[in-house]
């Protein structure tokens, strides 16, 4: 227990945690696509990889923009924040030029073109961490008035929200919600306006939920004791049954049944259940837990960090991350209507899965610079050159 609380108290812990946790993550992610997407592939006619291959694909992808961003100094974050929410932005607009836009299931959410396709409202949740690190370090002090809390925040935030919200795309826009409370909390907003921004956003909430006949549709089925299980209770029925089914143990890796075409959506926004039916119990806290690790590394950066724009940007990260898995694992096993958003790092999804790594980039660039943090990294290619020589002499 000692060495595990000193190991803890390393100045490097934030960084390595974050990065091992968010790792192994992502590494249950592709497996878990890879099991959950191969019978719908051969389905369609494709490879039985295509959908890990296009996952991994993703990854390549968005690990050596984790590695840059994990290397860039706060000042180029800084200096990116204004031109990347205007270019995110500008970017989600796209979606509604006709030819370029597309989506599905009432939501106009994706910008598509010939072998190229790409979510916009991702961009800005990663241009909005920046955006939010930024303005609110500098009013930090004047946040107990409620003239610099609103300005520019409340209406920078509402043109944000609601370019996505135009697209129909409510789930994205309550992650971007969540994500702008992490960062008003740790900006030290008073809890009497955060109690005011809280009950509005629930009251927006509430009105856009009603006034979608999908949406009410799928609340009063929720709430309902008495649900169509072939109709508006069907896929949350199927994901309970894949998760009642893995035990502990769960049937193993590639046994699952609901991914016969039973369970939709089963290798995106419910491999969850996909999860818990093949690894079980076992499966499913060991995705807890390292998500939990996440945010105890992103906590630790909060605390330990000395300049005002990272604590609050890793708070807006934390939000967003944490706050978006336990609403997708709310869906899953029933405690939340069916609203749409992936499993961070776990779910297929180009668009996702890339800014996700992004942000936590952004975060391990904070975590580099904690206090100690950056001597004791410099100093890790003398410790192998040393361990090395030491390896050497005892085999002589």
């Amino acid at each position: 227990m000692r060495s595990l609380l000193g190991h803890w108290n390393s100045a490097v812990a934030s960084y390595y945690v974050l990065a091992g946790a968010a790792g192994l993550l992502l590494v249950v992610g592709l497996v878990m696509v890879l099991s959950s997407s191969s019978v719908e592939s051969v389905d369609d006619g494709a490879s039985p990889y295509a959908g890990f291959v296009s996952q991994a694909r993703y990854a390549l992808l968005g690990l050596p923009l984790l590695v840059v961003l994990s290397r860039a100094p706060l000042r180029l974050l800084r200096r990116l924040a204004w031109p990347a929410l205007a270019g995110a932005v500008a970017f989600q607009l796209l979606v509604f030029v006709p030819g370029l836009g597309c989506g599905q299931g009432g939501n106009r959410n994706w910008v598509c073109l010939p072998g190229f396709s790409a979510q916009p409202s991702e961009a800005i949740k990663l241009a909005l961490v920046l955006w939010l690190g930024v303005v609110l370090a500098r009013k930090q002090h004047l946040l107990d008035s409620w003239k610099h809390a609103v300005v520019p925040v409340v209406p920078v935030v509402a043109v944000a929200v609601g370019v996505v919200l135009a697209g129909h795309d409510l789930g994205t826009a309550m992650v971007m919600l969540l994500l702008v409370a992490g960062a008003l909390f740790v900006a030290g907003l008073p809890l009497r306006m955060f109690a005011v921004a809280g009950a509005g956003a629930v009251a927006l909430a509430v009105a856009l939920a009603t006034g979608s006949s999908n949406r009410s549709d799928r609340i009063s089925s929720w709430l309902s004791d008495e649900c169509d299980v072939s109709g508006a209770c069907y896929q949350t029925l199927h994901g309970g049954y894949g998760l009642a089914t893995g035990g502990l143990f769960g049937v193993g890796l590639g046994g699952s049944r609901e991914k016969w075409s039973y369970l939709p959506e089963a290798h995106n926004d419910f491999i969850f259940a996909i999860l818990g039916e093949e690894l079980g119990l076992v499966g499913t806290v060991l995705v807890l837990v390292l998500i939990g690790l996440m945010a105890l590394a992103m906590v630790r950066v909060i605390r330990r960090h000395p300049d005002p724009v990272a604590k609050i940007a890793t708070g807006a990260v934390l939000a967003w991350i944490v706050g978006q898995a336990l609403i997708n694992i709310a869906v899953v096993v029933g405690l939340a209507p069916v609203i749409g958003v992936p499993l961070p790092l776990v779910s297929a999804g180009g668009s996702a899965l890339i800014m996700t790594m992004a942000a936590i980039g952004v975060v391990l660039s904070f975590a580099r610079s904690e206090p100690g943090a950056a001597e004791a990294l410099a100093a890790r290619p003398g410790v192998v050159r040393r361990s090395l020589a030491v390896l050497g002499r005892a085999r002589g």
